[in-house]
C-alpha cells in the first residue's frame, strides 16, 4: 500500500474523532491505535505457535516468556491472548473489557510502550463518547503486514502521522523528528572512511541518540548498514523525554527485531539512561535554543561535584540554550581512542559557533573541543530545512580518531546552497537535499579537500588554533586635574599608573600572533600611555563561520544604475502618456 493512501487512510479516522475530540488530540488516540495494528499484523503469521507454547511452558511450571519470543520471531514481542483486533470486532458490547484483556496479554516491554501513550485513558473516553467500536473497526480493517508494508514505509507514516499532530496542536514537530534527507546525510558523514571496517562479516557497531524523538535516526544508520553489509549488525541506544515519541520510538525499534530495553526514557541531562556506556557512533538533532532551567540544578550538582569526571567539567552555557550540554554529554559517551575511539554527528544551530566571550561557559567548552581536537567538520546547511524552524543549522562532525591528515585541523564546508525547493512545503520545512547533494557534502568531507565553485569557497580547512584569541585588557592611566597621571601609594601598585576604569578597553588577539607584536601595532600609536593588565587576559575560542566564506561583490558602476533609472522613468512616463491620451 501507498505510504500516501495509508496515512490518509489512518487520518480518516479523525473524522469519527471530530466533535468528540479536539483536533490538537485526535493523536492520542489515532498513534497508539497505529501501533496496535501493526504489531497485531506482525504477531498474526506465529499466534497459534506462540498460544500452544505459552500453554505448554505454563502448565510445565515454567517461564514462558524467552520461549515466546523464541516462537514470534520478535525480541521483545509476544501476545498470549487468543484475542486479535479481528476477534474483537465479534464482540461489540465487550470491546472495552476485551481490549484492555488483549494489551495485558502483551509482553512487559510492550505493555510499556502503551503506558507511554496513556492508552487506557483514551479507550475509556473513547468507550464513553461510544466510538471505541468503530474506531476499532476502522483500524481493524486496515492491512498493516509487513508485506504490504515494509518497515521503512511503516517508519514514514509514524513520521507523517506525528508531524500532522504536532502541527494542529501548535507543538514544535522538529522537537520530534529530523528531516530523513538530513538524518542520511549525517549517517554517510559518521560512517564515512569506515567502509572497510564495516564489510567485515559478523562486525557488530553500537549507535546511540540522545534526544532519539521516534527513532528516526537509529532506523536510517540501520538501514545504511544493512544496505553496505548485511553481515553487520548495529546495536542501536537512545534515550527520548516525550512519551509519545518514546513509545513511538520503541514501536518502531520492536517491529525491527531491536532490543527495545536498550531506549531509556526521561530527560538525558538530568538522568542519564546509559550510565558509564561509551558507543562507536552517535547522532543527535537537540532541540535548538530550548533552555535548560528545569535540570540546572541536577546539572551543576554533576559539574561541582564530579568535574570532568561528569560530562560537564569543561563548562555551562548560558540557561536559555541547552544544545551545547548534549555536545558535552555526547563527548561523555565517547568510547576511548585506545578502545577504538568513537565519531558522532550532531545538528547546532548557529549561536554555539561564536555565543559568548572569552572565559564564558560557551567559548570555554569550544576551547575543550579544539584544544583536545576532537572537532573533525562543520557543515552549514541550507535554511528552511526543519519542519519548525527556518533559521540556519550545522551539523558538526566530532571524532576521538581523527585519521593522520585531520590531526590538528578543522574543516568548514558551506553546502547551503545545495537544496532543492520541495513540491509541497511541510511547516517551516520548503527546502530539501537532493541524493546528488548528500553524495557531493559526503565527497567533500571524504576527500578532505579545500574547494570552491564559481569563485565561492565550498571548503576551506583551518588549524584548530586559527579559531582561538587571547582577550587583552587595555589600561589607561587615571589623570588629575592638571592631566598628570595619579600614582598608587600601597603594595604591588606603589609608584605605578593608576588605571582609569572608564578609560579601560579590551582586544581579541589571535592565539597565532604575539601580544606584544600586536599591541605595539595597533594600540600603541593611539594610546601611547596604555599597558596591558596580564591578569586580565583570557582565552576564548569562536568559529565565525559566515566569515571564512564571505566573498566580496564591488559595486556596480554609477553609469550602469544611472541607465537603469533612466530606463525605468522613462517606462513610467510613457506610461503615463499612454493613459492621458
Amino acid at each position: 500500500m501507498n505510504q500516501q493512501v495509508l496515512s490518509a487512510f489512518i487520518w480518516s479516522v479523525a473524522d469519527l474523532l471530530r466533535g468528540d475530540y479536539k483536533q490538537s488530540e485526535y493523536g492520542r488516540a489515532i498513534l497508539p491505535f497505529t501501533v496496535l495494528r501493526r504489531l497485531d499484523c506482525v504477531l498474526e503469521p506465529s499466534k497459534a505457535a506462540v498460544l500452544a507454547e505459552f500453554e505448554a511452558r505454563t502448565k510445565a511450571g515454567l517461564n514462558p516468556e524467552p520461549f515466546l519470543e523464541r516462537k514470534s520471531g520478535q525480541r521483545g514481542l509476544y501476545n498470549t491472548s487468543p484475542l486479535d483486533m479481528k476477534t474483537l470486532m465479534g464482540d461489540q458490547d465487550h470491546i472495552r473489557e476485551n481490549l484492555y484483556s488483549y494489551l495485558q496479554a502483551f509482553s512487559p516491554a510492550v505493555r510499556d510502550i502503551f503506558e507511554r501513550f496513556e492508552f487506557h485513558a483514551q479507550i475509556d473516553r473513547l468507550a464513553k463518547a461510544r466510538l471505541l467500536y468503530q474506531v476499532t473497526e476502522k483500524f481493524a480493517g486496515i492491512d498493516l503486514h509487513p508485506e504490504a508494508v515494509d518497515n521503512h514505509q511503516m517508519g514514514l507514516v509514524f513520521e507523517e502521522l506525528i508531524r500532522k499532530f504536532a502541527e494542529i496542536s501548535n507543538e514544535t514537530a522538529g522537537e520530534h523528528f529530523t528531516p530523513r534527507e538530513v538524518i542520511r546525510l549525517m549517517v554517510n558523514l559518521i560512517f564515512v572512511e569506515d567502509d572497510d571496517v564495516l564489510s567485515k562479516p559478523g562486525v557488530v557497531r553500537t549507535i546511540y541518540d540522545p534526544t532519539a524523538g521516534t527513532g528516526g535516526m537509529l532506523s536510517i544508520a540501520g538501514e545504511y548498514l544493512a544496505e553496505h553489509n548485511p553481515q553487520a549488525r548495529l546495536t542501536v541506544f537512545g534515550q527520548e523525554l516525550n512519551p509519545e515519541s518514546y513509545a513511538i520510538c520503541k514501536a518502531d525499534m520492536l517491529i525491527k527485531g531491536q532490543d527495545i530495553t536498550s531506549i531509556a526514557f526521561g530527560n538525558t541531562l538530568s538522568e542519564d539512561g546509559h550510565h558509564g556506556q561509551h558507543f562507536d557512533y552517535m547522532l543527535s538533532n537537540p532541540p535548538f535554543g530550548v533552555e535548560w532551567k528545569k535540570v540546572e540544578k541536577d546539572v551543576r550538582k554533576e559539574r561541582e561535584q564530579q568535574g570532568f569526571n561528569g560530562r560537564f567539567g569543561p563548562g555551562l552555557p548560558r540557561v536559555s540554550d541547552g544544545s551545547m550540554l548534549f555536545l558535552l554529554h555526547l563527548i561523555s559517551k565517547m568510547r576511548p581512542a585506545n578502545d577504538g575511539g568513537s565519531r558522532f554527528g550532531i545538528v547546532l544551530n548557529g549561536s554555539p559557533l561564536f555565543t559568548g566571550g572569552a572565559g564564558s561557559g560557551e567559548s570555554e567548552i569550544r576551547r575543550y573541543v579544539l584544544e583536545n581536537d576532537l572537532l573533525e567538520a562543520i557543515i552549514a546547511l541550507p535554511t528552511d530545512m526543519f519542519y519548525n524552524t527556518g533559521i540556519a543549522t550545522y551539523v558538526w562532525v566530532v571524532s576521538n580518531r581523527k585519521p593522520a591528515a585531520r590531526k590538528g585541523k578543522v574543516q568548514l564546508i558551506d553546502a547551503s546552497g545545495y537544496w532543492q525547493k520541495m513540491r509541497k512545503s511541510l511547516g517551516s520545512k520548503r527546502k530539501e537535499l537532493s541524493d546528488a547533494h548528500i553524495e557531493r557534502i559526503t565527497r567533500l568531507f571524504g576527500q578532505f579537500i579545500e574547494e570552491s565553485e564559481d569563485g565561492k569557497p565550498i571548503s576551506r580547512i583551518f588549524r584548530n588554533e586559527d579559531f582561538g584569541y587571547r582577550t587583552i585588557t587595555v589600561e589607561r592611566p587615571l589623570k588629575d586635574e592638571h592631566g598628570k597621571p595619579v600614582l598608587g601609594s600601597k603594595g604591588k601598585q606603589k609608584g605605578k599608573p593608576q588605571p582609569d576604569s572608564s578609560l579601560r578597553d579590551t582586544e581579541n588577539v589571535p592565539l597565532s600572533e604575539d601580544v606584544e607584536t600586536y599591541f605595539k601595532r595597533e594600540v600603541l600609536p593611539h594610546a601611547p600611555d596604555a599597558w596591558i593588565d596580564p591578569d586580565k587576559t583570557k582565552i576564548g575560542y569562536e568559529i565565525p563561520f559566515n566569515r571564512h566564506f564571505y566573498v566580496f561583490k564591488p559595486p556596480r558602476p554609477l553609469a550602469e544604475i544611472d541607465a537603469e533609472l533612466k530606463a525605468c522613468t522613462d517606462r513610467i512616463k510613457q506610461m503615463i502618456e499612454g493613459l492621458s491620451a
